[in-house]
């Protein structure tokens, strides 16, 4: 999946267990695009202003031919499936809250 890599596009490529080829274009981008590289579901950035044919189809053979990319992705979508990611937030508002 080539995408720009915004939080929720991010989010649901990981949701869904996509591996990606980010190009940040602005704002947050360039964070999360950095984000997904990190957790190996994602190739490194490519920036849309270096943005070149030839760049986006390495990268694109890069994450199709390279598994890493897959099972890093699939293991962060059973990460997200599997955790309780609200619950936490629930008992860190409840303990700030409380002292």
């Amino acid at each position: 999946m080539v995408h720009h890599a915004g939080a929720g596009t991010s989010a649901a490529a990981l949701r869904a267990a996509v591996s990606a080829v980010p190009v940040p274009v602005t704002a947050d981008q360039p964070f999360w695009a950095r984000r997904l590289a990190a957790l190996g579901a994602a190739t490194e950035p490519v920036p849309f202003r270096a943005l070149t044919a030839e760049r986006l189809a390495d990268a694109l053979d890069r994450v199709v031919r390279q598994r890493t990319y897959a099972r890093a992705a699939a293991a962060a979508a059973h990460h997200i499936a599997t955790g309780d990611g609200a619950g936490h937030v629930l008992k860190a508002v409840q303990q700030s809250a409380h002292g």
